[in-house]
């Protein structure tokens, strides 16, 4: 089996758009299921409908790979798997490290979907050195001293930083200079890299506020329209008596 550092995937010479690159993992998601449930072919509308897409975009989306299904059968489950797999680069294995081990590193390390998707947790790294030696998921944890020489000793080319946002940029930096040319980023900051490099970041804080701001329109929308909202119900409800009135003394 080929490592990480041997071959990168093709993605970028063939000119598959990156909003379709993101949305290769959501198919392959969806057909695993089928998969498991031993489902042979899926139309475009069901396996559209399971991956949260419009199926003209999915059609739009195989046919960068040179899939176009067959008319009144679907897609055949099993080859759109490998097909995307193989586009995604999972076909191969990726030694993966990840860099800081507080309770968000050693939750990922104990994530068991790494394996199974082409991913392999080579090390794990921490500056404390009294983290140095214990065991997390199976694995010893590594002082950072040694980072460069772990990343050359296991090829790897996938960096995951979960350090505090202080100290991220310095630890990319390394990464980079031992030949990490892709990292995931959960530290809540802003990473600067080399081109040739790349970053994708995860922040749960952007997200939940990203909700928030759905969820403060909605209310708006709803308050407009003259509609109670379901929080304000709820409490209306829980002051209610028992035949539906509000209780003519409320209790002290």
């Amino acid at each position: 089996m080929a490592t990480g550092r041997t071959h990168r995937p093709a993605t970028r010479s063939r000119g598959i758009p990156e909003a379709t690159v993101a949305r290769l993992p959501l198919y392959l998601r969806a057909l695993t299921g089928l998969s498991e449930r031993s489902v042979p072919t899926v139309s475009s509308e069901e396996l559209a409908a399971a991956a949260g897409v419009n199926s003209a975009k999915l059609r739009k989306d195989f046919s960068y790979l040179g899939s176009y299904g067959t008319r009144g059968v679907g897609y055949d489950v099993e080859y759109l798997v490998y097909q995307i797999s193989r586009e995604l680069g999972l076909t191969q294995d990726w030694p993966v490290v990840i860099v800081g081990i507080g309770n968000l590193g050693a939750a990922l390390a104990n994530y068991g979907g790494f394996a199974s998707r082409g991913f392999r947790v080579a090390a794990l790294i921490d500056a404390d050195p009294e983290m140095a030696g214990k065991q997390v998921a199976g694995i010893a944890v590594q002082h950072s001293d040694g980072l460069e020489k772990i990343i050359d000793e296991n090829g790897v080319s996938i960096g995951v930083i979960t350090t505090p946002p202080g100290v991220a940029q310095q630890v990319c930096d390394r990464l980079v200079a031992a030949g990490v040319t892709s990292i995931l980023n959960f530290a809540p900051t802003v990473l600067s890299v080399p081109d040739g490099v790349d970053v994708r970041k995860v922040d749960l804080s952007i997200e939940l506020q990203i909700l928030a701001f759905h969820e403060q329109r909605k209310a708006g929308e709803e308050a407009a329209a003259g509609v109670v909202p379901a929080a304000a119900a709820r409490k209306e409800s829980a002051e209610q008596g028992p035949d539906g009135d509000v209780p003519a003394v409320m209790p002290a």
